[in-house]
């Protein structure tokens, strides 16, 4: 499968989406934040920079300042595939953010999304 195109995808293109996925069902920005932030290891100002930078997710992934080694404790299907067999390390991550917004949204405890 052929994903140069998901990475070459801006991270601000598809980031208003997350905030509106998950406010759609009562959980908030600051939420989002702070699941992406314990996937990422980014900051407040340096998530906020790679927004305003339009970076693509491939630059976003690998510019991040940790991965969290718990992200390995992400499980389950999102867009069809499980999460913990996607070979490809960038397409898992990418699909981490994604199942941790997911999981945001259907309203898991803040402390079960972050593997405490």
């Amino acid at each position: 499968m052929d994903n140069t195109r998901v990475f070459r995808m801006a991270f601000a293109s598809v980031y208003p989406h997350y905030i509106t996925k998950a406010e759609r069902k009562g959980r908030t920005k600051e939420e989002v934040h702070a699941v992406i932030q314990w996937l990422t290891g980014y900051d407040e100002q340096t998530l906020q920079e790679q927004i305003d930078k339009r970076v693509d997710f491939e630059t976003f992934f690998a510019r991040a300042p940790r991965i969290n080694p718990n992200a390995s404790k992400i499980t389950g299907v999102i867009c069809g595939y499980r999460v913990e067999e996607i070979e490809d390390k960038l397409m898992q991550q990418i699909r981490y953010m994604d199942k941790l917004v997911d999981e945001l949204a259907k309203g898991k405890a803040m402390d079960k999304i972050l593997r405490k």
